[in-house]
């Protein structure tokens, strides 16, 4: 159903808007149209004695001057009375404020920029929210040295000399494999984007010069947190 508004530039216009604003953020709904945009292009700057009025008119006014950065130079817009001619019939003036109205665009055409920024945004922010959901993983790794003569506090010391951003250390223990020999069980929580468990093992942990102490590790147990 089609919204009409007359005399905007008036106290009578600025009432009836007034009180259709009632309980209301924007003419036709909860955001910013162009239905907006032609009321504010015809409605006179409102004072406080129109609060519904006022609040919309600010929030259309800040949508809007972003839109247009340069600076104002001062413009005044008059009026001019006819001295013979009849004044026009309401009819012809509300078809031609309609037309004026089809003719007003301030938002105009998307164009490839504005496509293409949007496009980057949208990109940005699900980059943004993937990574926000990022998981954590509680991983149990047993560490083998190479015989029952290998140093495990200088192997456990090497272990945990690895630092890396989503990688955490906990608690560790011996745990006795037989002959002699003890593996290193020991806790990690680990940041399931930044860290590989695999590639943890397989470039550093088994890699020199921590290969001196260890011979190998073993996943136990990956639990999700």
């Amino acid at each position: 159903m089609a919204i009409s508004f007359t005399d905007l530039h008036t106290e009578t216009g600025l009432r009836t808007l007034e009180e259709f604003l009632s309980g209301k953020t924007f003419i036709s709904g909860d955001e910013i149209s162009k239905d907006d945009v032609k009321v504010f292009a015809a409605v006179a700057k409102p004072g406080d004695v129109f609060p519904n009025v006022s609040r919309w008119y600010s929030s259309v006014s800040g949508v809007l001057s972003p839109r247009f950065p340069g600076e104002a130079l001062g413009v005044k817009i008059g009026s001019q009375a006819a001295v013979s001619a009849a004044a026009p019939s309401a009819d012809v003036s509300k078809e031609a404020a309609d037309g004026d109205d089809d003719d007003l665009d301030l938002f105009g055409d998307e164009t490839e920029e504005d496509k293409k920024a949007a496009e980057e945004r949208e990109v940005a922010v699900k980059a943004s929210s993937k990574k926000k959901e990022s998981g954590k993983s509680s991983v149990l790794l047993d560490v083998k040295p190479w015989d029952d003569e290998t140093d495990m506090k200088k192997l456990e010391e090497a272990v945990r000399s690895v630092e890396m951003p989503g990688l955490l250390w906990g608690a560790s223990k011996l745990v006795a494999v037989g002959y002699g020999i003890k593996k290193l069980q020991i806790m990690m929580t680990i940041v399931d984007d930044l860290v590989s468990v695999d590639s943890l093992i397989e470039e550093t942990l088994t890699q020199e010069p921590r290969n001196e102490y260890i011979q190998s590790c073993d996943i136990v147990a990956f639990n999700k947190i």
